[in-house]
């Protein structure tokens, strides 16, 4: 079994500020600088075009503390913690890279952008009331100055959930745990259940549970943009292909020898361009949602031996809930009406006289181990964290996930909600993080 070989912490410390303008616009002047230059060269020689100092803006700079590949909300919140919560304000150079400047395929702004606490596990319920509390403080912490003011639009109409017989005990258990976490959630019998929501057919109905605070609905492209707005770090329009790493050899408790990474390069290809830049670091951030196993294997994650720890893949990849075929986000209407249908009707008999106007799909970071997230280290690839992998509820647990990622790597631990249970070791030692909630 692995132990901590190396502390969560930086332990070195962050890469120390050399001088010097650096490319990409970490020196307010230096755009002003070229522009001037370009004005003096110009009138050197009138009439022509000043092609003699290209534009570099659009590229990311030679040297950031810590790259965070994905710009959706866990990206940014990692990013907007580590600049809160860093020792000497403008200290640390963040850089985070997105491919889809549109976010047209990002699961946050495809996202239906519930929040709920009705979970079975202590860190799950914890995360999720962290964030109801962030979200209806939300200018407490992402005002800017002379900025209109944030409005989510959150609509607190609470989460129902239904249960047969059969699962009814699991339930009152569930909810005995959600209340001792905080969560203010109430259980109701059939009767109690028809007389609050007339409109539902309580048949095979046990018992349910209700949110009663804390829980609805919230405008995901609102929060978006407010951590975006708010964070003040680099942001980049590029695609990670490749990590420069450096390699160690080290013998774990068990005599097993084990090779240690660490990443000190990160190139990125700029968009529609064979173009790439390298970026020194010394941290990187795996907040690449669906895609983060792609990201993970350009470390050499999962490639070792079967059944090793280097061997030990991160298992998350793109899904469409339950549709068939995720290789595209076009909505399978037949699934829709085949499967989905029939219950939302049995159950809710004033669905049978509605029609689908409109819909969209958008892809899970489906984790096929537990469907829970993965949180913190890799603990091989020492400077690559995670924060990815929660199979529907990233959306609603980002602002805890992202100051516990930024807890791990600017403490060494996590402080405010322990997240040991969402570490990577569980893929290798087989230990399933059970959430019996996922929704």
């Amino acid at each position: 079994m692995i132990r901590r070989v190396l502390p969560h912490g930086l332990g070195r410390g962050l890469l120390t500020r050399r001088p010097g303008t650096r490319r990409g616009g970490f020196s307010l002047d230096w755009d002003g600088k070229v522009s001037e230059i370009k004005k003096k060269i110009k009138s050197i020689l009138p009439g022509t075009p000043c092609d003699l100092l290209p534009d570099t803006s659009h590229l990311p700079p030679e040297h950031s503390d810590v790259v965070i590949v994905g710009g959706g909300v866990l990206g940014l919140s990692v990013a907007y913690w580590l600049k809160k919560l860093e020792n000497r304000q403008g200290g640390m150079r963040v850089l985070v890279v997105e491919r889809d400047h549109t976010y047209s395929q990002a699961s946050t702004g495809l996202s239906v952008g519930g929040i709920c606490q009705q979970f079975s596990l202590p860190e799950n319920i914890q995360l999720s009331l962290f964030s109801a509390s962030f979200l209806r403080n939300i200018n407490e912490y992402l005002a800017v100055t002379n900025a209109p003011p944030l409005d989510l639009q959150f609509n607190p109409s609470g989460y129902l959930l239904l249960a047969s017989e059969k699962d009814a005990a699991a339930m009152e258990s569930n909810v005995k745990v959600q209340k001792q976490e905080g969560a203010k959630v109430c259980l109701m019998s059939p009767d109690q259940l028809r007389n609050k929501f007339p409109w539902i057919n309580t048949e095979g109905v046990a018992l349910a549970s209700y949110g009663m605070e804390n829980e609805g609905w919230f405008d995901p492209w609102c929060l978006l943009h407010g951590l975006r707005q708010k964070v003040g770090v680099f942001f980049c329009q590029g695609e990670v292909t490749r990590f420069v790493t450096s390699s160690q050899h080290m013998l774990t408790t068990d005599d097993e020898m084990v090779t240690l990474k660490s990443i000190h390069e990160v190139h990125v290809k700029m968009d529609h361009s064979l173009e790439y830049q390298p970026v020194e670091c010394a941290i990187v951030i795996n907040a690449a949602g669906a895609w983060s196993a792609q990201i993970a294997a350009l470390a050499g994650i999962g490639k070792g031996p079967p059944g090793t720890l280097q061997g030990t893949k991160l298992p998350v990849e793109p899904r469409k809930e339950e549709e068939p075929d995720p290789a595209n986000l076009e909505v399978d209407h037949d699934f829709f009406q085949e499967k989905v249908w029939p219950h939302l009707a049995l159950r809710v008999p004033a669905f049978e006289t509605l029609k689908v106007q409109t819909a969209w799909a958008g892809y899970y970071d489906y984790n096929t181990f537990d469907q829970n997230g993965v949180v913190g280290p890799h603990p091989l690839v020492v400077n690559m964290y995670f924060a990815t992998g929660f199979s529907g509820h990233g959306l609603q647990q980002a602002p805890g996930v992202g100051r516990a990622v930024a807890e791990m790597i600017l403490e060494g631990s996590f402080q405010t909600i322990d997240l040991s249970p969402f570490l990577f070791n569980r893929f290798y030692l087989g230990e399933k993080t059970q959430e019996n909630n996922i929704m």
